[in-house]
């Protein structure tokens, strides 16, 4: 097993996609889909730059939120404007769209515990209610995640903008599963949310700028917390 952390890089809110067959249930609201109702801008660049960095696959929904989020479950997933599709139809989405996305992180998840002997899965989100903000969440029972979440927050710590970590946070369902699926101490699910007003309007910093900092620091974060744990593992050595 390598003894390496693997990284999983996932965005479910990347676009504001609409397939065709679904178009007329938004027609005269192409506005609103367009919006960050309907996506997360700057999402799905950032998370790429994560997997590119990483040099891992990333997992991101493939259609807006508005007609599934990918984060809930049961009806919770419909916006006002999906629950006027016939249910039957709405189930057609989970199968082509929302079963798809799952399995490709769960198997990930698994697969990368058999070969590493952790995985951080970061969860890339971008926030339209905050203004100059970079938020980390940890979920409850974060054994591996939390440390690494209060490192980063150190490390990106400025006085042009604000680094919040947040412990214990409620994860949305997906996120809740995933945590109760695998080990703690091997997987660790850390959310981050960073302000849209970074990649819309440029502002406390240049969005590459804001991108570049937070891609470089996370591989140093992730190495400085693995090798300080292992200095205070219990020695194996008999004598």
């Amino acid at each position: 097993m390598d003894p390496m952390t693997a990284y999983l890089i996932s965005c479910e809110n990347a676009t504001c996609a609409v397939p065709e067959a679904y178009r007329e249930i938004f027609r005269g609201s192409e506005e609103v889909v367009a919006s960050p109702e309907g996506w997360e801008p700057g999402a799905l660049n950032l998370a790429q730059g994560f997997a590119m960095r990483f040099r891992t696959p990333l997992v991101h929904g493939d259609v807006t939120r508005l007609l599934m989020d990918f984060e809930e479950d049961g009806d919770a997933r419909w916006s006002r404007f999906a629950l006027q599709l016939p249910e039957a139809t709405r189930l057609k989405l989970v199968d082509r769209h929302e079963r798809p996305y799952r399995t490709q992180i769960t198997q990930r998840i698994a697969e990368d515990l058999r070969r590493h002997a952790a995985v951080l899965h970061l969860i890339v989100h971008t926030e339209a209610a905050t203004d100059g903000k970079v938020t980390l969440e940890t979920p409850p029972g974060a054994v591996l995640a939390e440390p690494i979440a209060a490192a980063w927050q150190a490390r990106l710590h400025t006085s042009d903008f604000e680094v919040h970590h947040h412990r214990n946070a409620p994860a949305h369902a997906f996120a809740a599963s995933l945590c109760r699926n695998f080990p703690p101490d091997q997987y660790a699910q850390l959310r981050l949310g960073v302000s849209q007003t970074f990649f819309l309007e440029g502002r406390p910093w240049r969005w590459e700028t804001i991108k570049k900092l937070l891609l470089e620091s996370l591989g140093q974060v992730v190495a400085e917390v693995t090798e300080l744990s292992d200095r205070e593992s219990p020695s194996t050595d008999p004598r």
